[in-house]
């Protein structure tokens, strides 16, 4: 099948068989698995016009609502997180697409850049294997399994079900906003953020995610949580809501471009972005189901050591090839 925006031509039921394989494992290690699909689309479907930034987006669009949806309904959405983090994307990401389609529509360069990306999310991945990584990563597990004690508490003393709304003190309320600080509260604790911290952090990972095809979740939840020090429990629903707003306006943006880039694809191949983002959803789903089955740290070992190796053979390429 010929995707007449893409130019590629692909039996249709590849995309969303690769997209669940990736977002299978890649979800299981807790990373979203977009940021592998790009460099599939480049490198195997020869896909490597500006639209498929765009492209990698849609996948987020269809892949991520679901999710959202949860949050909101358990009211576990951090409204102050979740538009701290979006106000800060969204020039980022508009810098971002002007950078793809002005300074790396050339693919040499663009796998350049994709190379650099991965490495830093592949590295990461094997830095948080190492013995000084798991010291100062035991507090922040040690913090969090506290968080856990106390939510399993105040769920037993107020008789809660699954399916059914979370007792107050279980949800995300704000409790002070300002342009130097946002708190909120959580289990009867206050939270509190520096406000142009995270509006900074944002405004970097969407420049990143504007230009390479991401939302960014992967990359500012381990920030939100090491940094911020900020309960994983409350910032799990904001980072995807950010990811699915940052798609959004992401695709628009690249619409918006396209009538100044003449001679250039810049819009999005939707159908063959949907195809992926079906793929994505039933991925996420075995991910998580399949999550326990499988050692965790084999799983991040496995997927560093790809990414890794991915990365670098972009970046040794753009130098000797």
């Amino acid at each position: 099948m010929l995707f007449p925006v893409s130019g590629v031509e692909v039996n249709p039921l590849i995309p969303p068989l690769v997209a669940l394989a990736v977002s299978t494992f890649t979800s299981m290690g807790g990373v979203s698995g977009a940021f592998l699909l790009l460099p599939f689309q480049v490198s195997i479907l020869n896909f490597t016009s500006p639209a498929v930034s765009p492209t990698n987006l849609v996948f987020n669009i269809v892949a991520i609502p679901s999710g959202v949806y949860r949050y909101f309904r358990e009211g576990r959405m951090n409204w102050p997180v979740a538009w701290v983090t979006i106000l800060g994307t969204l020039p980022g990401l508009l810098f971002g697409a002007l950078i793809r389609v002005n300074w790396l529509p050339d693919p040499r360069h663009f796998k350049l850049f994709v190379g650099c990306v991965l490495l830093y999310i592949g590295g990461r991945l094997l830095y948080d294997q190492t013995p000084g990584a798991k010291r100062k990563k035991a507090k922040i597990q040690e913090f969090e399994a506290k968080v856990q004690q106390r939510l399993a508490q105040v769920l037993k003393e107020a008789g809660h079900h699954v399916g059914q709304a979370l007792p107050e003190a279980a949800r995300v309320r704000t409790a002070a906003w300002s342009w130097r600080s946002v708190s909120y509260t959580f289990l009867g604790e206050t939270f509190t953020f520096n406000a142009p911290a995270l509006f900074t952090l944002a405004l970097v990972v969407g420049l990143i995610g504007g230009t390479y095809g991401i939302g960014g979740g992967a990359i500012i939840a381990p920030f939100l949580a090491a940094i911020f020090q900020l309960p994983i429990y409350t910032i799990a629903g904001a980072a995807l809501l950010g990811t699915l707003v940052t798609s959004v306006v992401g695709v628009g943006v690249y619409y918006g471009l396209a009538p100044f880039c003449p001679g250039q694809v810049v819009v999005p191949d939707l159908l063959l972005g949907a195809l992926f983002g079906l793929g994505g959803v039933g991925g996420m789903y075995l991910g998580a189901r399949l999550q326990r089955y499988v050692s965790g740290l084999n799983l991040r070992l496995g997927l560093g050591l790809i990414i890794s190796g991915l990365a670098l053979r972009y970046i040794v390429g753009f130098f000797v090839g």
